[in-house]
Formats: C-alpha cells, sequence, structure tokens
C-alpha cells in the first residue's frame, strides 16, 4: 500500500508536521528524506530495508559514496541531497557556538565535536579555539594518528592558538575503539600541552574525548 494510501496520523510527513520530528523512528525520517521508495516498496519499506542492510541510521549516513549508492533506491543525487544536509547541520553547530559561550551551551558543543570526529576510523586530535567570551573563532583538525607524545606537538597548538588571537582553546579527540575512557598518554599530553599555553596566557577549558555514542570531558570528571 502506498504512504498516501495509510491513515493520515501514520503518514511520516503529517506525523511530523502535527507533533515534530522527534517522535518519528529513523525508519521515518529516512523516509521523508527518500522522499518515494520504489517499485513494490513504499518509501518506509524502502528505509527500513536500507537500515537493516547498513545496521543503523549512523551507518548509513556515514557511508562513503560507492558504498551508498550501490544500494537500490540510492544514487548519487540522494547522496550530494544527503552531504549538504549533514553539512547544513555542521554549520548551524558553528553558528550556535560563534554566537554564545561555549561552557553554558556544553550540549551544544559536545554534539558539534561529536559530529565532526567520530565517523574517522583513525584518531584525531582537534582544537576548538576560544576568544575571550568563549564563543568559538575556529575548529581545526591538528593531528592524525595515535594520540601520545609522539604525534601531537605543542608547538604546532601554541603557534595556531596565537594565530587566532584566541584567549581560550578546548582539545578533542576520538577513540575509533568507541570506548571514550581516556588513556595515560592522553593525561600526559593534555597536561603537556596546558603547560605550554598557558606560557601565552591561554587558558585550556576541556579536552573531550569522543567514542561510540558516549563523549567524555576531562572538566566534567574532573581531570583537568
Amino acid at each position: 500500500m502506498a504512504i498516501k494510501d495509510w491513515p493520515v496520523d501514520e503518514r511520516p510527513r503529517e506525523k511530523l508536521l502535527h507533533h515534530g520530528a522527534s517522535i518519528l523512528s529513523d525508519a521515518e525520517l529516512l523516509a521523508i528524506f527518500l522522499r518515494t521508495g520504489v517499485i513494490g516498496l513504499s518509501a518506509v519499506d524502502l528505509a527500513r530495508q536500507l537500515l537493516a542492510h547498513f545496521g543503523s541510521l549512523r551507518a548509513l549516513l556515514e557511508a562513503n559514496q560507492k558504498q551508498f549508492c550501490q544500494q537500490y533506491g540510492l544514487g548519487p543525487a540522494k547522496y550530494v541531497q544527503l552531504q549538504a544536509v549533514m553539512e547544513m547541520s555542521r554549520r548551524h553547530f558553528e553558528s550556535t557556538l560563534s554566537r554564545g559561550d561555549v561552557l553554558i551551551d556544553v550540549d551544544t558543543t559536545k554534539r558539534y565535536i561529536q559530529q565532526r570526529l567520530r565517523a574517522y576510523p583513525h584518531e584525531v586530535f582537534a582544537c576548538l579555539f576560544l576568544d575571550n567570551k568563549h564563543r568559538m573563532i575556529a575548529f581545526e583538525e591538528l593531528f592524525r594518528g595515535t594520540i601520545d607524545g609522539a604525534s601531537v606537538y605543542p608547538r604546532e597548538v601554541v603557534k595556531q592558538a596565537i594565530h587566532h588571537n584566541a584567549a581560550a582553546v578546548i582539545f578533542a579527540h576520538n577513540h575509533p575503539s568507541g570506548i571514550a575512557e581516556p588513556s595515560q598518554a592522553d593525561h600526559n599530553i593534555t597536561q603537556r600541552l596546558k603547560s605550554a599555553l598557558e606560557l601565552v596566557d591561554i587558558r585550556v577549558l576541556d579536552h573531550i574525548i569522543i567514542g561510540d555514542g558516549e563523549i567524555i570531558s576531562f572538566a566534567e570528571i574532573g581531570q583537568l
């Protein structure tokens, strides 16, 4: 049965308009994005089939172009639309952080960093550079690979902080293993960077570690 023949209160678009997006299932949200189904499958049925194939909505969203376009009902046009939607979401977060104090809007800050770093298959160390009102100046991915004393260079972090005329920074990196628990190397590099930045009067506000669905803040656990 086509979605247009469903009861009005069961149609994804109408449900969203009447009750908001948060009540929709992953399949219903994806069906709205897909707009149409394929022969023999409604948009919701196609969405369910795609979610079953990829294993989760996150896995589908993070699929590369080849993986995405190989699936029945998808293609380059849908892939381009999806990337545009995700980029708009990232820019929305950036706009929010650039207007207000990131320490007040901690949840938005975490979600933004999670969105930027979670999908990488390797570790990425990044810095959020802030002005004296804790508004975002820039977010930069500075180092890739294993995060330890040999791969993160305090001199480069200080150089970029001065370049942006930052008054404060937040460090962030991902754990591809999915476990966000800080390692001893994470603690060691945090203290090295903090000491280096103190020499030029730049404050370190936090170090955020992104795992698989888990986020740990050094400031929140009292380890800064």
